[in-house]
């Protein structure tokens, strides 16, 4: 199946649907199979101590599931997560934008699969990882 929805139309589909969030998150890149998502890191982010919070790292991993579902899919802002898993391996380095590289692992009629790794932009390993499983709308 291509995709229905490039990096720009991801964009400009945040902007739209999500304008309380759409500031944070940018696609920088997707394919039939994977997307890469950047997070603008600001204070609002952290948490004391002057590292990326867990939520807002979850927020990434879940977004970008999203995102990589409705590139397939098309604009279906109802398209909703059914379960996540996160594993935190590693601080997060202070103050640095945060990278989520998504690979869709299965596409069905009703689910959407990912696999998400986290990085601090320009570091390895990766801080995090998580599973989500998406709902898709009903035709």
């Amino acid at each position: 199946m291509p995709l229905k929805m490039d990096a720009a139309a991801l964009n400009a589909f945040l902007d739209q649907a999500f304008e309380q969030v759409a500031d944070d998150f940018v696609v920088e890149d997707v394919a039939t199979d994977r997307l890469t998502v950047r997070l603008e890191v600001s204070d609002k982010h952290l948490r004391p101590g002057g590292t990326v919070s867990g939520p807002t790292m979850f927020a990434l991993a879940d977004v970008g599931a999203y995102l990589m579902t409705l590139a397939r899919i098309g604009p279906q802002a109802l398209a909703v997560t059914t379960n996540c898993a996160i594993d935190f391996m590693h601080k997060p380095a202070a103050r640095t934008d945060l990278l989520g590289e998504v690979r869709l692992l299965k596409l069905g009629k009703q689910l959407s699969v990912c696999d998400v790794l986290i990085y601090s932009k320009g570091q390895e390993p990766p801080v995090a990882r998580a599973s989500l499983t998406y709902a898709i709308p009903p035709q």
